[in-house]
Parts: C-alpha cells; structure tokens; sequence
C-alpha cells in the first residue's frame, strides 16, 4: 500500500477530482468518487474494491472511520491537506473520509437470479438522480438486478450515487449500449422460466398496472422521462401497463413511476404467498 501526501492541487489532487466531475474520464481509468457514510458502509459490506482512500492530513479519525480504513485494504492512501478535503467534499460539515472505488465489469453473469426473477431494464434514463431513485427502488422491492440501456445517465455519477442512499453497491446494476445486447439473454431466460413476462410502462395503453399477474418471473420495462419507451422495446414486451393518475399531471416522475410499480410487484408476491 502507497501513502501519498497531497498538499497542493497536483497531478494526484486532480485525478481525483476529475473522477469525482467527468464521465469519460471515470470510464477511462474505471473507477469512481464515493462520498457518504452510509455509500461507504454499504460499500465496504458487499466487498467493492477500492482503488484509494482519502482522508485529510492532521485530522484525527473516528472509530467508525479507522476501523473501515482497517477492515477495508486498497492500493493507496492519499493523505490531502484540509482545504483541498473540503473542496472535494459535498457535505457541510467535509466528509472525513473519501474513496476511489473500482467500477466492476458490466456483465450480466453478475446478476444473482432469484427462483422467480425480477428485473428491471430502464430505457436511456437521463437525471442521474431519478436513476438513483430507481436504484433505491429496486433494492428495496427485492429487485433482483437492474439494466440500464442505451446513451444514459452514468450509474456512478455521484448525484446518481447520493440518491441511490447506498443501494448502488447492494444491487446488481449493469450497463448495455443497446437493449439488443439483452435479446439472447432473455431467451436464455425464457428457457429457464417458460412464463416468463415481459412488462412495459406507457401511458398510452388501457391496461392498468394492477390488472397485470406479477407473481409471474417478469422483466420491468421503464421508459426516458422525455419520451418514454422506445417502439422496438414495446415491441418486444408482451403487455404494456399504466399507472391510473388523476388531476392535470399527464404523467409522473419515472424515479415515481418505477417505485409504484415495483411496489405493486411486491404486493401481488407477497400476497399470493399468504
């Protein structure tokens, strides 16, 4: 393990913040920022491997972070000097401690299958904070893996991790450029769970979400905000729901939409296990 002390903005200082404010550039190197005690714990528990540790110079670290600094091993150390840990850092009170964090392979062989499966592929998502949204949805409807197609929002920017509340690192969650690079896995599926569904979310249809038998394996479609799902994936779902609304709103939030429906998958599931 390397140590390196950073007490002006050098080559070390920029790296990190470049991390923490450019996609490209986390793409590049493959790794990403994590700020937050709860990011950090959710982190450390389900085993991610962390590149870097930050902390600032002279300041004297709590239980709580010695013990993840003890616990937790990575390849460096950077030790910043006060004022640099505060420009980093998105808290009011700066966060005592920073990770650079190594972004897994987008593999789809990382999505553990429940014996009746749940996904959920969300459709070119554009606010990092709905797509952390759905990420928090998800893992609290014991969702079993989430996908995220096309040109979207970054899984790991750091406003998608803050709205995730540390559901990021506790939830499968992979990255396809295309919604066709999912077709063989799904056949895949299909021969595994022959009644298999697959479940589209529009406005545009008179089939209501409750109507829908969810207790079935199913596949959860969620559109982009703008324009909802593409037509080549309402082609490929089975049925299309809706989520009946009142009042003015033609529409709702998709970080809304995807958290009442997963709540109506969950309801049907636990009911019918009564």
């Amino acid at each position: 393990m390397e140590y390196v002390k950073v007490y002006t903005a050098d080559n070390h200082w920029q790296h990190i913040e470049v991390l923490k404010r450019n996609r490209k550039k986390r793409s590049a190197y493959g790794r990403f920022f994590v700020e937050g005690v709860r990011a950090v714990n959710q982190m450390a528990a389900h085993n991610w491997r962390v590149y870097a540790w930050i902390y600032a110079d002279g300041r004297r670290l709590s239980t709580w972070a010695q013990d993840i600094l003890s616990k937790v091993p990575s390849e460096k150390h950077f030790i910043l000097a006060p004022e640099l840990m505060e420009q980093l850092s998105d808290k009011e009170d700066t966060s005592e401690l920073l990770a650079l964090v190594v972004q897994p392979d987008d593999d789809l062989a990382r999505i553990p299958l429940s014996e009746r499966p749940l996904l959920v592929v969300c459709d070119r998502p554009t606010s990092p904070g709905n797509l952390g949204t759905i990420m928090r949805s998800c893992d609290s409807f014991r969702v079993d893996g989430l996908i995220v197609t096309g040109h979207s929002a970054d899984i790991y920017d750091p406003a998608a991790i803050r709205a995730s509340v540390g559901s990021l690192f506790s939830l499968p969650t992979i990255r396809v450029a295309s919604y066709k690079e999912l077709l063989p896995w799904i056949e895949k599926l299909r021969t595994e769970h022959p009644d298999l569904q697959l479940v589209g979310t529009t406005a545009r249809t008179d089939h209501n979400l409750e109507d829908c038998n969810f207790t079935r394996p199913t596949i959860l479609f969620m559109g982009n905000e703008t324009l909802g799902l593409s037509a080549s994936l309402k082609e490929l779902c089975n049925s299309l729901v809706r989520i009946p609304i009142h009042g003015t709103a033609s529409s709702l939030n998709v970080g809304c939409a995807a958290s009442i429906c997963l709540y109506e998958v969950d309801r049907q599931r636990r009911m019918a296990s009564l």
